[in-house]
Order: C-alpha cells, then sequence, then structure tokens
C-alpha cells in the first residue's frame, strides 16, 4: 500500500510541479529549486533542511525531499511556502516571476493544474485502450437480481430484487447503479416477484455508505478458488472449483450468503455440502476466530468485456477524466447539504494506501492514479490563498483592477492559506486514523 501511494505521489507531486517549471522556464523565469517532496519541515522552510537526494543543473537544483507530503518549485521573485516579503525587499531582476506581466503570471500558476489534467485524461486513455472495460451487465446481474445488505432492508429494498430503471431511465451495469448513489433524489424502479415497484433512496445514505457500510451489490454466485496454504481448507481437502452448496443445513446460494453463515460459526468446526465432479461430498473444516477457512472465491457472474479502438479509448477516457471534476463539486454541494459528512467524504494519505490495497494490480493502480491526478488538478483551483487557485484569483484581481497587491498583502495571504491547509492537513490525518483503527 504504502509503496503504490508513494510511487503515485512521486508522478503526480513531480508532473504538476513541472507543469509551473515548463511555464516559468517558457516565459525566461528563473526556478532556484524544483523538488519532488518537501526538504524541509513542511510549512517551515527553515526547519531541518535536507534532501535525500539532490543535483544542481544550470541554475536550478534539482532534488528529492524527505517530507512525503507535497513538492514545490522555487521560482525566482514569488512569494510562496519557501520565502516571505522580506527576501524580496531587491529591486526585481528580469528574470524573477514579479517582473512578468501578470497573464504570464497566470500561466505559471495555472501550469500544475493544466499538467494534472492532461495527465488525467492521458492515463484514463491509457487504461481504457490497454485493459478495455469490463463489467456486469443489466441482463447478467438481473438473473439473479442484487443482494441487499441491513442497510438497503431500512429503506425497502430485499436481497433478489431485480433493478430496472434508475432515476427512470435505462442502464448498462451494475456500475451504473453504484454511480447513482452519488446523485441527488435517486430512485430504483424494481421488480420483485413480478410486482414493479419504485425505491426512494434517501439523499443522506451516501453518508452511511461512504462509511464503508455495506449498501448492495450483484449476487455473486461462486465457487473456490485458490486454496491458502496452512489454513483449515487445505487441512479439511477442499479444492479449487469446489462448488460449496451448504454450510451444515444452511444454504448458500450466493458467496454474500455464504459469508454471513460462516461468520456466525467462528471458532467452530463446520460441515460443508460440497459438490466436485457431479458429486456431492462432505468435508468439515475448523472456522477460524475471524470467521474464514482460507480459499480464495471465484466468482461465476458471467462479465462483459469491451474492447475499444485508440480513438474510441480517448473519448471514452477523456470524457470520465473531466467527469471528476463535476462529480467533485457535486460531492462538496452534498457536504455543505448535509447529505454526507466531511470525515466521510474526504480521505488523506492512510485512506488513499487502503484504496490502492494490499496486492499491485496495475490496472487498480493506474485507474486511481488517472483520478487522483483529476481531483488534484480540482483541489489545486480552489481559491485558497498558497493554493493554486489562490494565486490564479489575485492574478485576476490585478489584470482587471490593473493593480498590482503588494507583497506584504501576498505574503499574508499566503501565510493565511498554509495555516489553512495545515489544519486541514491534521484533521484529515486525525480523521484517516480515527476510521483505520475504530472503524
Amino acid at each position: 500500500m504504502i509503496g503504490q501511494l508513494l510511487l503515485a505521489l512521486t508522478i503526480l507531486v513531480g508532473l504538476h510541479e513541472f507543469g509551473h517549471f515548463i511555464f516559468a522556464r517558457i516565459f525566461g523565469i528563473r526556478v532556484n529549486k524544483f523538488y519532488i517532496f518537501f526538504d524541509f519541515l513542511f510549512p517551515l522552510p527553515n526547519v531541518l533542511n535536507f534532501a535525500l537526494w539532490k543535483k544542481k543543473k544550470g541554475d536550478t537544483e534539482y532534488g528529492l525531499g524527505w517530507f512525503p507530503l507535497g513538492g514545490y518549485v522555487d521560482i525566482a521573485g514569488m512569494i510562496d511556502e519557501t520565502k516571505d516579503s522580506s527576501q524580496l525587499s531587491a529591486v526585481p531582476e528580469p528574470y524573477e516571476f514579479r517582473s512578468k506581466p501578470a497573464w504570464q503570471r497566470l500561466f505559471v500558476m495555472l501550469g500544475g493544474i493544466i499538467v494534472n489534467i492532461i495527465l488525467g485524461i492521458l492515463i484514463f486513455w491509457g487504461v481504457k485502450y490497454y485493459w478495455g472495460e469490463e463489467y456486469y451487465s443489466k441482463a447478467e446481474v438481473n438473473k439473479l437480481g442484487y443482494y441487499a445488505h441491513p442497510l438497503a432492508q431500512e429503506i425497502g429494498l430485499k436481497t433478489g430484487d431485480k433493478i430496472l430503471k434508475v432515476n427512470g431511465q435505462d442502464y448498462e451495469s451494475s456500475g451504473d447503479v453504484r454511480a447513482a448513489l452519488m446523485q441527488e433524489n435517486t430512485n430504483f424502479t424494481i421488480e420483485r416477484n413480478g410486482e414493479i415497484k419504485e425505491i426512494p433512496v434517501p439523499n443522506d445514505l451516501i453518508d452511511k455508505v461512504a462509511s464503508k457500510i455495506p449498501f448492495m451489490e450483484p449476487i455473486y454466485p461462486f465457487k473456490v478458488g485458490e486454496i491458502a496454504k496452512g489454513m483449515p481448507a487445505e487441512a479439511a481437502g477442499l479444492k479449487a472449483g469446489d462448488k460449496i452448496l451448504k454450510i451444515d443445513t444452511i444454504t448458500t446460494v450466493c458467496f454474500q450468503d455464504f459469508q454471513a453463515t460462516l461468520k456466525k460459526f467462528a471458532g467452530k468446526k463446520v460441515n460443508l455440502s460440497v459438490e466436485r465432479a457431479g458429486k456431492t461430498l462432505q468435508i468439515s473444516p475448523e472456522v477460524t476466530k475471524e470467521g474464514t477457512i482460507g480459499f480464495t472465491s471465484e466468482f461465476t457472474l458471467i462479465s462483459s468485456k469491451r474492447t475499444l479502438t485508440f480513438g474510441e479509448s480517448f473519448i471514452t477516457g477523456a470524457k470520465d477524466a473531466l467527469s471528476v471534476i463535476p462529480n467533485q463539486i457535486q460531492g462538496f454541494g452534498r457536504i455543505f447539504k448535509g447529505h454526507i459528512s466531511a470525515g466521510n467524504a474526504v480521505s488523506g494519505p492512510v485512506g488513499l494506501a487502503q484504496m490502492y490495497g494490499k496486492s499491485w494490480d496495475w490496472e487498480r493502480f493506474w485507474g486511481l492514479t488517472g483520478l487522483l491526478s483529476m481531483g488534484l488538478a480540482f483541489m489545486n483551483a480552489l481559491p485558497i490563498p498558497a493554493l493554486d487557485g489562490g494565486h490564479v484569483l489575485v492574478l485576476l484581481y490585478e489584470m482587471i483592477t490593473r493593480r498590482k497587491p503588494s507583497e506584504k498583502f501576498m505574503e499574508r495571504t499566503q501565510q493565511i492559506g498554509t495555516f489553512i491547509l495545515l489544519t486541514l492537513m491534521i484533521l484529515v490525518l486525525f480523521n484517516d486514523t480515527f476510521k483505520a483503527l475504530f472503524k
């Protein structure tokens, strides 16, 4: 998890800062430093100053810092987290940021956001082209219907329900059903025992789903996959390809039933009715305290795979990448409306590492990294001092009014912004740790 997160941050932060760097170079602005991660204790530029690696080339020192929560470019003549107005008391040099026209400074500040958007589109494009699109179709899922966890049952759904429409519209895959939970005033049209019903979804349900309470998913028929070495399944003689029919007298039609039933027998020996090569066998493993016996499941629900051409993958990838931004705006809107708590909606380093998972899956890695690239572009565009969006707002004011704010004003807004960011960072880290330990 840590390795994947650090690689993703290195790519995203490095290319974000490269965006600022390349526009600065285009306009003849000197860049003193280009660092991935901080070589100081952020936000204190003069505390614990050291780099894991650095090399001077031309006017620029390139380096890898030790504090892995960001990165920066030190642009000559610009007030940022590495300097204040007292360091810019001399007459501006022609190669400094502050001596350039406002429109050039605007492009320098937008450079990181621009590169993150381009990177996000390229990653989504590559993922779509290389791996295509794999999904469970509406028709395939509705052969057995959906599995309703207790949270879904609270709003009137039941296991076996077949979802016919979402918000009155037809849909293609089970992923469309999950995505509908992000929308307000969602409504499911279902079929249950031949009867058509309408199930409205409360707007505040998203808060419980975001806190990782199981809601609803396709019913997964399954067979035994890989057997874990040294676990009860191996000792009892369970084999890959076996189909588990019952736990004692309880029928297990799907993996969800099997998993829930097995937990009730934690620490006990159970009798499994297993189908193997057309015969029914009886196998009796010991269930661990965690409610497992030691095998991976292989779902037998048939997935659909769509292979995309080079052009199709670009169109689809760009559309999916760019949809992240309005989804982020919608998410913030739902936080302000009270539909979802900020604690459940926001993740920091711990939460992000958990999203990457304990095993290295390149499709998942690049998919999440593309998503984070678009998210990073959106977050940096917010009009908060110390973020790119805060600088952009000041530059737009300057371009409209033709009045340049004083360097003292810029220093104060930078300090306020840094305080806001540091506070948010502490809150997010605390929230991440709390969720990891107690949820």
